[in-house]
């Protein structure tokens, strides 16, 4: 038996539980919802990173869909509201394959019935509008984290990819971080500041998770963990789910896209864009000056070391699917995860270590999470605190 048969029966008791993924926002751009013009059921390799087939080939038991709206999105708000119902669609289109999920019991249900649970983050605090009666309506409409930043600053968190602001979290942002514990919505770290991190760590009572980012020690880019943030999650309790967007975990990945991105704005283009027009310019780019290839390696040389700094029970993994334009060889979607998992078996992680990656620590941080919402909700009722009254 190979080790990817053996990987492919791990995946089958211990499916991988996935941070983030941005089909939701895929479907928004190509198709504004339409499951008629792009039917998940189907093989849609030609536009997507992600369908059911691949899903199941890729071992995956359940997926937290990103329902991003980017930081510059005019009306975040409704936007937010938009994607949030794109994912309700696409539960109701496929029922016999995805469960909604809400508590970890309910990760363990689908699990059960043999469906992917379906979870939901809003992936940046732009999506409250400052407002924590938002927050509370994000978390009564399902979603089950919220990333603190994207790439640009919020009034009250600072990102990893911005003008420092505010130094970490303001006030209000700590009120936040509180609230999402009181409601039991897990505080997302991904895409912000180091500085932020920290401050967020300080100020959560529950478990907090990266959803999608690696080890700044091994890849020396801003939306990586710094080895001393790693180092504080034991006594908090929370997770980092591993990346692999390239640009992210190769440092000559990481330079050859400072150079990709300044190309892409020379032509007009956000560098961010993966539209066909501004694909066919960092294809042209790409003639040019080769990218630098991300493999599976790669990835497993982050968790070695995240393993290391942080231990075994408290790493999971975000592929970004869906929301990068490149993927490493060996994982170009969803289907590519138990080649990842056979990789790590090859270097002596054992079935147990694998079975906490790909499922048991994610339930584990949501269940902790709900525990200490039933605590806090005990004790304190919402908080209506305003930006204003805090921040001044």
């Amino acid at each position: 038996m190979t080790s990817l048969d053996d990987a492919r029966a791990l995946l089958r008791e211990f499916p991988v539980v996935d941070g983030h993924n941005d089909l939701p926002y895929a479907l928004r751009k190509q198709v504004r919802y339409d499951l008629d013009a792009l039917d998940l059921a189907a093989s849609q390799r030609a536009s997507l990173h992600t369908d059911l087939p691949r899903l199941r080939e890729g071992g995956v038991g359940a997926q937290y869909w990103s329902v991003y709206v980017p930081s510059d999105q005019p009306d975040a708000v409704p936007a937010t509201l938009e994607q949030i119902d794109g994912v309700r669609q696409m539960l109701a289109r496929y029922p016999a394959q995805l469960a909604p999920a809400l508590t970890a019991a309910d990760m363990e249900g689908a699990r059960a019935d043999g469906r992917i649970a379906s979870l939901m983050g809003a992936e940046g605090g732009h999506s409250i509008g400052n407002s924590l009666g938002t927050l509370r309506g994000l978390y009564a409409l399902g979603v089950r984290y919220m990333t603190l930043t994207h790439n640009d600053n919020v009034a009250w968190a600072d990102s990893a990819t911005d003008a420092p602001n505010v130094g970490g979290l303001s006030a209000f942002g700590r009120e936040v971080v509180r609230e999402m514990n009181r409601l039991g919505m897990l505080v997302d770290l991904s895409h912000v500041a180091a500085t932020t991190m920290r401050d967020a760590l300080d100020a959560s009572s529950a478990p907090v998770i990266f959803s999608h980012s690696s080890a700044r020690a091994v890849c020396d880019h801003p939306r990586n963990i710094p080895d001393d943030v790693l180092e504080r999650l034991p006594a908090n309790g929370g997770m980092a789910m591993v990346t692999f967007v390239p640009k992210f975990v190769l440092q000559a990945a990481v330079d050859w896209t400072v150079a990709a991105d300044q190309n892409m704005r020379a032509n007009g283009f956000h560098h961010l864009d993966t539209t066909p027009e501004a694909m066919k310019v960092h294809r042209a780019f790409e003639e040019r000056h080769p990218r630098p290839v991300a493999t599976v390696s790669t990835v497993a040389d982050h968790l070695d070391h995240m393993r290391e700094v942080a231990g075994i029970d408290h790493l999971g993994i975000g592929g970004d699917y869906d929301g990068t334009a490149f993927t490493p060889d060996g994982l170009s979607d969803v289907s590519g995860y138990p080649n990842l998992i056979a990789e790590l078996l090859d270097r002596g992680w054992s079935r147990a270590d694998l079975a906490k990656l790909t499922w048991q620590n994610a339930v584990r941080v949501l269940g902790a999470a709900e525990d200490v919402a039933r605590d806090v909700q005990a004790t304190r009722g919402p908080s209506n605190a305003t930006i204003e009254s805090l921040d001044g």
